[in-house]
């Protein structure tokens, strides 16, 4: 599969069979850190990386100049400036990264309905469908690509196939700004000499697990019987890349796909002991959850937090709730209840919030009770004054004062939401 800065790089030739390849994934390069360079042209061909700035963040992003030398998304900083010292950081703009996706995702939507969006910068497409309007799948993808470089000034790669997870694999290979397109009667071939590591959702202890018994490749896979392969990873993973490895996938677009789950965290510019400050930071992240609950119609039924520690150990403690909720006064509520039950032998260095299992608000129907009927009506009044004045216009007083705290990025920015 290549390590992620293109060296490996692999693209179909003009005219490459497509038949059958009915499946697109198109995946933005190095989406936030190519947004940068958009902005700021004198950025282009150096090594660039989107992050906390102060040395305590980590990488969002990184030019594929700066990961020839091993920098990665979710590497600290500070350890991806000891790889590439010559590197630029930048500190990452939000807003400017959903206006641009947004108008990636409307290309998308010109082209077919049938668009699933896997996250700001991705997203799988049928178009079967299309073929009549706008040819076979090879030219579409073509058109694509041209008309992201065009409209936005950014690169896409994209990878063609029968199916979501072969499409995704493609895509990877191609990249940078690149397209593969896998026919359908090739898909076996394609798919039988790749790693372990290449199937979709195959992680580093299943892969360390077939490995170790001398499955290494795809290949492999298919040689050996499925209650082996069920033995050695359980019966679910088991069959899934018995089928996976065969090519087998019956997944379709889902053009309603719902998140699983919201979620904010916020790492320290120093590591951070003091309760009160953590506590009110845990309120102010709920506060930011429940907003985007909100925002999209939402509610949660499970609240978790994560803690990072001093030494980097990490920790997740999750509580399910009486009753759903996208009021950010209960999800900080619950937080906090975790919060206080969690051993904290050393100060910490990030602290997080997330709402799961969601379903649409409403969906429970109407309770002889609502316990949040007030704090939902205040919120509702900070919904509006929001969306009126800009955020942060109306908090806590709890959370007013100088922030010195924490670094003040999200590492998990709000996904356009597509009706």
């Amino acid at each position: 599969m290549g390590r992620g800065d293109g060296s490996s790089r692999r693209v179909s030739p003009d005219g490459a069979d497509d038949t059958g390849a009915g499946i697109l994934h198109v995946d933005m390069d190095a989406f936030y850190a190519s947004v940068e360079v958009l902005d700021d042209p004198s950025l282009r061909g150096k090594p660039v990386i989107v992050g906390g700035v102060e040395g305590r963040g980590v990488v969002s992003s990184a030019t594929y100049e700066a990961r020839r030398y091993g920098v990665r998304s979710a590497m600290p900083v500070g350890q991806a400036l000891r790889l590439c010292p010559a590197a630029i950081v930048v500190p990452p703009h939000f807003e400017r990264y959903l206006a641009l996706s947004g108008r990636v995702m409307d290309l998308f939507h010109e082209v077919t309905p049938l668009v699933e969006p896997l996250s700001i910068d991705e997203a799988f497409l049928d178009v079967r469908g299309a073929r009549r309007l706008w040819g076979p799948p090879g030219r579409i993808a073509r058109m694509l690509r041209t008309r992201v470089q065009d409209e936005t000034g950014l690169t896409c790669s994209v990878g063609a196939a029968a199916t979501k997870h072969v499409a995704k694999i493609a895509s990877t290979m191609s990249k940078p700004d690149g397209l593969l397109i896998v026919a359908e009667a090739a898909t076996e071939s394609f798919l039988e000499p790749l790693s372990v590591r290449a199937l979709w959702g195959v992680g580093p202890k299943s892969s360390e697990a077939l490995e170790s018994r001398g499955i290494r490749t795809v290949h492999d896979i298919r040689d050996t019987p499925r209650p082996v392969l069920e033995r050695i990873l359980g019966a679910s993973m088991g069959d899934r890349i018995w089928h996976l490895a065969r090519g087998l996938d019956a997944r379709e677009v889902e053009t309603e796909r719902i998140e699983k789950s919201i979620g904010h965290e916020e790492t320290f510019r120093t590591d951070i002991a003091d309760e009160r400050v953590l506590r009110a930071e845990l309120r102010r992240l709920a506060d930011r959850v429940g907003a985007r609950l909100r925002e999209a119609q939402w509610e949660a039924a499970t609240v978790s937090i994560k803690v990072r520690f001093a030494d980097f150990s990490t920790y997740t403690r999750a509580q399910t709730l009486s009753e759903p909720t996208n009021v950010g006064q209960r999800i900080g509520a619950a937080a906090l209840d975790l919060f206080d039950r969690l051993e904290r032998p050393l100060p910490l260095r990030l602290i997080g919030v997330r709402a799961e299992k969601l379903r649409a608000a409403g969906a429970g129907g109407l309770t002889l009770w609502d316990d949040d009927a007030e704090w939902r009506q205040v919120e509702g009044a900070l919904d509006d004054a929001t969306a009126r004045f800009g955020a942060g216009v109306v908090t806590r007083a709890a959370l007013l004062g100088e922030r010195r705290d924490v670094r003040g990025v999200t590492h998990h920015p709000p996904v356009r939401r597509h009706d």
